[in-house]
């Protein structure tokens, strides 16, 4: 079959069009550009927490339709920047700027509409999946859903890691509407992001993308998407040879998510370079590259994951997971699978007593291959699951091993590591979660296994003097175990608190056993009404419980319906 003969006559006349290149003209023409101006918002929403540097790629392969739209994006960012102050751009189309060192020197990436294998080399993709999993930031528009494919069509899959990464695949639109009219629903118009459309739909025309998988709002949290009840679609049919149609009418067009610690924002709407002369749209595209840039704070969990409470618990800076030791009898696989089916979309990892799956059956660590890294990513993946915590049980006495541990740690997107270093050790980890942008967490156990972590104030002098980097990450069984109230070691802590292992036990003491949040002697509902009243965001709130190993699933539903009662009433509260 002729792989070109889904197409309009007009897409297949772009696909003719010679590729430029990299030396030509890199601006729009005068009159453009005086339009881009006028459009251009004069600050922006966020003030920079430091300089920021924007890396924008304008490269295609084999494609060259997007140019006119490629050089007005490349012209309203790097104008973005001159006004606003926000950031620094380098427009360039070499490989080479995905270097390992050079990649260094950005925080975020812009992917300008690029199409195609626009970047063929494995060690400079591997360089640019970790630059995002280690907390950078990634942007892409409109043809960016099929970069790193081998261009025909369809598109055939080079990379499919980063479909997942930029959130879906696919560039199917309606045959020869290169403006196909339709009114922009906001999805979710409270959403920061959305602030330049005053909470009201928007009517468009562009040429407008429909994705297929990995497209999934267990993975990505939706900002616009096409509104289906003020958009005409009556002359779509099932079998348009286009392939246009969605089973599940859900046709988005914009969202934002993480990948690992990266925050991602991708817009399909930049098929033509009006969207670059529209005033909303710039308001929008400037306050995405400040969301992907780090300075404006904004919402990822995933739209399917969207419920009141979770709304709440973002409004608190709180998110809750289940900590891997929870599931320790069953595999890593088999724990996130039981994460996402209790409505969760956290999960803590574990670097002992749990294989990772009955085909990866080792222990979940540093020493696991690239390739076995990749198939957890896709397995967390699979279900809308992130790891933004991670338990080690050893750390490395010498500064390479410990550095593969925090390699690790940025391959797979862990925020904080809960651990029990030797106190000679913390100068080493200080400096290594300065570098790395990874929080070390000092865990607890009982005074026999943690001799000089077990009460909160030898965790907090060790912690003084150090980054704030260094900090608790208190298992609260432990505490209530040895006569240590919640409350006043949260008092004591303060923002020293990075994370937190939930628990609640039937009766203080060593026999003490857990039980659902808020049935026992925990003061739960108290300890949550002291991290909110101290404004302590942890990395998750961890539901770790020590019992019942087989059948703890009702006993974990249990704690979440508790701990969403209770964000609904605290974030209610003035």
């Amino acid at each position: 079959m002729n792989p070109y003969s889904q197409i309009g006559p007009i897409v297949l006349a772009l696909l003719m069009v010679p590729v430029l290149k990299a030396e030509e003209s890199l601006v729009p023409d005068a009159a453009q550009r005086e339009r881009i101006e006028k459009a251009i918002p004069a600050q922006a929403t966020a003030k920079p927490l430091k300089p920021r540097r924007l890396l924008i790629f304008n490269r295609n392969v084999e494609y060259n339709g997007h140019r006119a739209s490629i050089l007005a994006g490349s012209e309203a960012f790097t104008q973005f920047g001159k006004r606003t102050g926000a950031f620094e751009t380098t427009v360039t189309e070499d490989p080479a700027v995905f270097d390992r060192d050079s990649l260094r020197q950005f925080d975020a990436i812009f992917l300008n509409n690029t199409i195609g294998s626009c970047v063929a080399e494995p060690e400079r993709r591997k360089n640019l999946l970790e630059f995002v999993t280690a907390g950078g930031g990634l942007m892409g528009v409109h043809g960016t859903s099929v970069a790193f494919t081998k261009w025909q069509w369809p598109p055939l899959e080079d990379w499919a890691e980063f479909g997942h990464m930029i959130g879906a695949r696919g560039a199917r639109h309606r045959g020869g509407y290169i403006q196909e009219p339709i009114v922009i629903a906001l999805d979710d118009a409270s959403h920061p992001l959305l602030g330049a459309f005053d909470g009201r739909a928007y009517p468009w025309s562009d040429e407008i993308f429909r994705f297929h998988d990995p497209y999934s709002r267990k993975n990505v949290r939706v900002l616009l998407r096409i509104d289906t009840e003020k958009t005409d679609l009556s002359t779509y049919q099932p079998d348009d040879r286009d392939h246009c149609l969605r089973a599940d009418n859900d046709y988005a067009l914009a969202w934002v998510r993480n990948y690992g610690k990266g925050r991602v924002f991708y817009s399909a709407l930049a098929h033509s370079p009006h969207v670059f002369e529209d005033a909303k749209m710039l308001r929008f595209y400037l306050d995405g590259a400040e969301f992907v840039l780090g300075d404006l704070s904004a919402p990822t969990t995933p739209s399917a994951f969207l419920t009141p409470a979770v709304r709440a618990q973002e409004k608190l800076g709180w998110r809750a997971g289940i900590e891997a030791y929870t599931f320790h009898k069953f595999t890593f696989f088999e724990a996130i699978e039981k994460t996402a089916e209790l409505g969760l979309h956290c999960i803590g990892g574990l670097s002992f007593m749990q294989q990772v799956s009955k085909e990866i059956p080792k222990n979940f660590d540093q020493n696991l291959s690239d390739n076995e890294l990749l198939k957890i990513r896709m397995k967390l993946e699979s279900v809308g699951v992130r790891m933004p915590v991670y338990y080690a049980q050893t750390i490395p006495s010498d500064e390479a091993a410990c550095r593969k541990l925090f390699e690790f740690g940025n391959k797979m997107g862990v925020e904080t590591f809960i651990c029990e270093p030797k106190p000679a050790q913390l100068d080493l980890l200080e400096k290594l979660a300065n570098e790395y942008g990874i929080n070390i967490g000092i865990h607890n156990h009982g005074p026999n296994i943690s001799p000089d972590t077990w009460r909160p104030e030898m965790v907090l002098a060790l912690c003084e003097g150090r980054s704030k980097r260094i900090g608790a990450a208190p298992d609260l069984g432990y505490w209530l175990r040895h006569g240590i109230d919640p409350v006043e070691a949260a008092r004591l802590l303060k923002d020293r608190i990075l994370t937190v292992q939930m628990h609640d036990l039937h009766e203080a003491g060593e026999k003490g056993e857990d039980v659902p949040w808020g049935t026992g002697i925990g003061k739960s509902r108290v300890f949550f009404e002291e991290l909110r009243r101290l404004g302590i965001k942890p990395c998750m709130i961890g539901l770790e419980y020590s019992g019942d190993w087989y059948e703890s699933m009702p006993k974990l539903a249990k704690c979440i319906e508790f701990f969403n009662v209770t964000s609904l009433e605290l974030a209610a509260k003035p």
